[in-house]
């Protein structure tokens, strides 16, 4: 009797063992866009079979905490919108802000004109009026850009957070008294520092928040082409220091955030090191704004990486992207996944940087990016005008460039290109709060990357450019998933607690 007990409990041992080893399957929702046709299609049919590609993903393995994306409110966008039909502005709106659309969570704007309006303005045009007596945002609700943004945040269930960019101060107040280039003069610095805070005030008594402020776009300039005022990383920092911050805090603006730099991410290491040589420099410093400009071969993960290690506790967030020097191709989305569009540095680049300018896909460009930010500390992601015209404007200075919703208003038409596809499997489903997690992928062709949401979602985006179906495993600790992705293919898995 003995030897038998010894027999069942040997039995029920092995299969106990048996039992732990064997992995249960993944609860997944999967969404693709594809080259082939899929737009976030929620997809149910796979190539089931045994993978070489396997992503393990480790929740335990902990990274920065998501802030959001989105795209950036601007004149020329608002112009487009309102005189669109009242279906297709709503439909727009509906697409990029509602919890069945894109759901965008962090957005940004420009304080005074930039590139894309219609015309150069500012608040406060009167010469030497030091104490900006005269100061008004009347022009942002004449020109709707005030309008749309009431209407996206009507929508908008969750709300999303507002960063405001300058791209000059007004011409009085600069050593060239020009809108291009040139510098803020010293007599003006809290002149300049006021001007914020009654913009936050002027905002505010609209019904709208700003979360937070870059001190300038693009401080290193632009070519001398639109709006623009200079800054070196110095400068910059003595301002924040000395002017912007301690106004803000005695105006009882503390909370609002500060992000310093705003340009290409080629040169941010100067920048951070300046920005956080010490705690009184750093000390109203709320992070680093980046632009992806400059390559588009080249993600520049070292000098992200940089910038954390410098300031592991402030937020590092890419404010600006887009396809630009190029006319948007109207309903043609084969175009946005071949490897035609170019950028300036196609035609102006030095010829030591010319490889960094070949010619790419958008979408793949797009993905990527996003991607390669995320697995790099980045902690939002902000798309540039959210919808243009089949010109790429309507922009004072003719920078065309591409929107992901593209329109005709003459004949009242929307185009919703793959472009905004590729942002909503992000912004859709990477929530605020979120928290980058582990993530490897055993194979150097295809990109993978994932947070974990404060639903408790696990929310995981693959990115395949090859022209070949993939079948890939994903691992969770003890639970697998196999499932498939077709050739040039953005999939987001959301694998459910």
């Amino acid at each position: 009797m003995k030897k038998f007990n010894i027999l069942i409990l040997i039995f029920i041992l092995s299969f106990l063992l048996q039992s732990c080893s064997v992995k249960k399957e993944l609860e997944v929702d999967v969404y693709e866009t594809s080259a082939e046709g899929n737009l976030l299609k929620k997809t149910e049919s796979f190539s089931v079979k045994e993978s070489s590609i396997i992503i393990t993903l480790n929740a335990a393995q902990k990274f920065q905490t998501i802030t959001g994306f989105g795209g950036a409110f601007t004149e020329s966008s608002a112009n487009l919108l309102y005189n669109l039909s009242l279906s297709n502005r709503k439909k727009i709106l509906d697409a990029y802000f509602s919890e069945e659309g894109a759901n965008y969570s962090l957005t940004r704007t420009h304080i005074n004109s930039c590139d894309f309006s219609l015309k150069q303005y500012a608040y406060a045009m009167v010469d030497g009026d030091k104490n900006l007596e005269h100061f008004s945002i009347l022009e942002d609700k004449k020109n709707n850009l005030i309008p749309m943004i009431l209407e996206a945040k009507s929508i908008s269930k969750d709300g999303f957070n507002i960063i405001a960019s300058p791209w000059t101060a007004p011409p009085w107040m600069k050593d060239n008294k020009k809108w291009v280039g040139g510098k803020l003069l010293a007599e003006y610095n809290d002149t300049w520092a006021l001007y914020f805070s009654k913009y936050i005030d002027a905002y505010k008594e609209e019904g709208i928040d700003i979360w937070g402020l870059t001190v300038e776009n693009e401080p290193l300039g632009n070519g001398n082409n639109w709006e623009s005022m200079l800054f070196s990383p110095k400068e910059m920092t003595s301002f924040v220091q000395n002017h912007l911050g301690p106004k803000l805090e005695a105006d009882g603006k503390g909370d609002i955030k500060i992000l310093g730099y705003d340009q290409n991410r080629a040169d941010l290491k100067d920048w951070v090191d300046e920005m956080y040589k010490d705690k009184e420099a750093s000390k109203y410093f709320s992070g680093t704004a980046v632009h992806w400009y400059e390559s588009t071969y080249e993600i520049f993960a070292e000098e992200l990486q940089y910038a954390h290690d410098k300031a592991p506790n402030k937020h590092l967030i890419q404010t600006e992207a887009c396809v630009d020097s190029e006319i948007p191709h109207w309903k043609d989305d084969a175009w946005y996944w071949s490897k035609e569009a170019t950028d300036w540095g196609w035609d102006w680049a030095s010829e030591k940087d010319k490889y960094l300018h070949p010619k790419y896909a958008p979408v793949n460009r797009y993905a990527s990016d996003i991607i390669g930010c995320l697995n790099n500390w980045v902690d939002g992601w902000i798309d540039w005008n959210m919808v243009l015209d089949k010109q790429g404007g309507p922009n004072w200075f003719k920078n065309w460039c591409i929107a992901p919703i593209i329109v005709d208003v003459e004949k009242d038409e929307v185009y919703f290109t793959p472009l905004y596809y590729t942002i909503a499997h992000f912004s859709k489903f990477m929530r605020p709060g979120a928290v980058k997690i582990g993530c490897e992928i055993n194979n150097k062709d295809l990109l993978a990357t994932a947070v974990k949401n404060p639903d408790g979602t696990i929310a995981l985006a693959i990115f395949n450019p090859t022209e070949i179906k993939q079948a890939i495993e994903i691992n969770n600790h003890n639970k697998i998933k196999y499932i498939s992705i077709n050739a040039k293919a953005l999939q987001t898995v959301v694998i459910k607690p």
